[in-house]
């Protein structure tokens, strides 16, 4: 079942916090700016929902494209300013050095599955989205080049972003689910301990409808915007399936996706060298630039 992606009008229309002032950003030594926990939705009854932004050094000559980064976490933990432990201990990081690139980064809060369930945390990210389109002008950033871009719970909830949202130019995904309802190794869609059925508020068996919608496999088209997607061959927490299934759904319908398996690598990159982490890295990084340029 697909869902059609809305109109930008529609997007621009939703209801959004208020306009309050930024506080100036905080200059790294790489010359990158940071402005860190910024509210951008306002929930009644839930905590505020906050990210984080990275800004390209002054002097690039006009508005820049924009990350909006994704975290993983099995939808019930994490922290926005994460892309996977292997990368924890860079130096400068990698939101510092996409920006550094020449993007504005924005590492994302949403609301986790022990706060609210599906789609809340999508929700979250649009209006993000919105947030980001606002303060465009004064931020320097150009919203009509964003590419998301997700890790494991996070590349979920970016594909499911770029398949139905009109904002994103393209779609960095790695090792993410796809699909919510077929068994395959490791899941059992009766099972409502799961991430996946804590995700949905109960196990994806006894609600196929909801588990369909949550499951970007079911919403390829074919005005989708490119997707990168990398997955390790040996990944034992999210199967290399679900990334070959979507790549090959989006294909078939005319999108462009690009399919990357790793071999040798485990979840989170694990079983893979600083240097092929790197590697990953940057691959990725030329995969996005490359749409917004």
């Amino acid at each position: 079942m697909t869902r059609a992606r809305p109109a930008l009008r529609e997007v621009m229309a939703a209801p959004h916090p208020d306009i309050a002032p930024l506080p100036p950003a905080a200059p790294c030594e790489s010359g990158v700016r940071l402005l860190r926990g910024v509210p951008y939705r306002h929930i009644e009854g839930s905590r505020p929902v906050e990210l984080d932004l990275w800004l390209p050094r002054p002097g690039l000559g006009g508005p820049v494209p924009l990350l909006l980064c994704v975290h993983g976490g099995a939808w019930r933990r994490g922290r926005r300013e994460d892309m996977g432990l292997r990368m924890r201990h860079w130096s400068p990081g990698p939101f510092e050095r996409l920006a550094a690139a020449g993007f504005a980064v924005a590492g994302v809060d949403y609301r986790l599955s022990g706060e609210a369930v599906f789609p809340a945390p999508l929700d979250d990210l649009r209006a993000a989205l919105r947030w980001l389109a606002l303060r465009s002008a004064e931020l320097g950033i150009d919203t009509g080049r964003t590419v998301v871009w997700g890790e494991s719970a996070g590349g979920h909830l970016a594909s499911l972003l770029a398949l139905t949202d009109p904002a994103p130019v393209g779609a960095v995904v790695w090792y993410g689910p796809s699909d919510l309802s077929t068994p395959r190794e490791g899941f059992d869609p009766h099972d409502p301990r799961s991430p996946e059925a804590l995700l949905l508020g109960a196990a994806p068996a006894t609600c196929p409808d909801r588990a369909d919608d949550a499951g970007p496999l079911a919403h390829a088209h074919s005005g989708a915007p490119p997707f990168l997607l990398v997955h390790g061959e040996a990944d034992t927490m999210v199967s290399r399936t679900h990334s070959e299934a979507l790549a090959a759904a989006l294909n078939d319908v005319g999108a462009q996706a690009e399919l990357r398996l790793i071999p040798g690598a485990d979840h989170g990159w694990y079983g893979l060298s600083d240097a092929e982490v790197e590697d990953i890295f940057t691959r990725s990084l030329r995969f996005a630039r490359h749409l917004v340029t």
